[in-house]
């Protein structure tokens, strides 16, 4: 990425929550016991689901590598944040903000289309069920998961050019927690028209292209489930995708809210109240919604505890009697 010769700015301050400031070393321990919950619940789901191999199956491999890309999208922006309720210095540097708006950007991207592909994934799964893994094979699962990956890099990158290309030549204290586009332009001392106008259209084709993929794989999925017999076999379907819907709704309502608007730095502190949801809260309650509406994983869980502690109980008795 080429950045602007022209710009004066070196270095942003990120304001966050100035109205807080008091209550940083608070505000620090909360997030870093959630940024703590957030690693180790996907790490866990990512664990569980790798080694008990009745879970080697497509929804649980698109499972794992969202619970990765959680992980991997949650820890560009806290850290930073952590920092910042302790130190002094809450300062950016120019490429560090570049930087970090990208990879939040273009991760955040990936997880939407990954979250269509897995709505895909239901759909074969409720809608064709004898043919499910004959059609969502080993390189089909793969084939999508990079192309979520890969996806997030190609919307973005285009746009972090225009931006690493506008002049900053004015302010630099950046009105939220981390470096998002909307506080990030306002900035600028260009003319900002085109980077806005390709902001909005790449978060509204990301985001409501992926969510008609989502609803039209639903659609199909509830006119399927309905036609049923037996009530016992439809709640367990539904019960399936349950979780799945839960996260979509969160995720699809806070982005789309954030983004999917012409002028974003208009309400930049309402903004930053719901990016909360978005970057802390949403990455730690996802793999306890999965874990907690999934038998599956729950026993898969639940035998690996009780194996790790027994096994540690027989070592005990072992050493004990040596």
């Amino acid at each position: 990425m080429v950045l602007a010769n022209q710009s004066t700015v070196k270095e942003f301050v990120l304001l966050g929550f100035p109205h807080l400031h008091h209550l940083g070393f608070l505000l620090f321990l909360v997030h870093l016991m959630i940024y703590l919950l957030t690693l180790a619940g996907n790490v866990v789901v990512i664990v569980i689901t790798w080694a008990d191999h009745r879970l080697h199956t497509p929804m649980y491999f698109f499972l794992r590598s969202f619970s990765f890309l959680e992980i991997c999208f949650t820890s560009v922006i806290v850290p930073k944040m952590l920092a910042n309720f302790i130190s002094e210095d809450k300062t950016i540097s120019f490429a560090g903000c570049i930087a970090q708006a990208f990879f939040y950007l273009s991760l955040g991207v990936s997880e939407f289309l990954l979250l269509a592909a897995m709505s895909v994934d239901r759909y074969v799964a409720i809608c064709y069920p004898l043919r499910y893994m004959a059609i969502m094979n080993g390189r089909v699962c793969t084939f999508m998961v990079l192309t979520s990956w890969f996806g997030g890099f190609f919307f973005i990158i285009g746009l972090i050019m225009l931006i690493s290309r506008l002049s900053f030549c004015g302010p630099n204290v950046l009105n939220h927690f981390f470096c998002d586009l909307g506080p990030l332009v306002s900035l600028s001392c260009s003319n900002t028209h085109l980077v806005e106008s390709m902001d909005f259209l790449v978060a509204a084709v990301v985001l409501l292209g992926s969510l008609a993929i989502t609803v039209l794989s639903y659609s199909y999925i509830v006119a399927t489930v309905i036609r049923i017999p037996s009530a016992k076999e439809r709640r367990k379907a539904f019960s399936t995708c349950s979780s799945h819907i839960i996260v979509l709704s969160i995720f699809y309502g806070s982005c789309i809210f954030m983004y999917v608007r012409p002028k974003q730095r208009d309400g930049l502190d309402i903004t930053k109240g719901v990016a909360i949801v978005n970057t802390v809260i949403t990455p730690m309650l996802n793999p306890f919604i999965y874990s907690l509406r999934n038998k599956q994983v729950k026993g898969s869980t639940n035998r690996y505890v009780f194996t790790t502690s027994e096994g540690l109980t027989h070592s005990s008795e072992k050493s004990a009697i040596m």
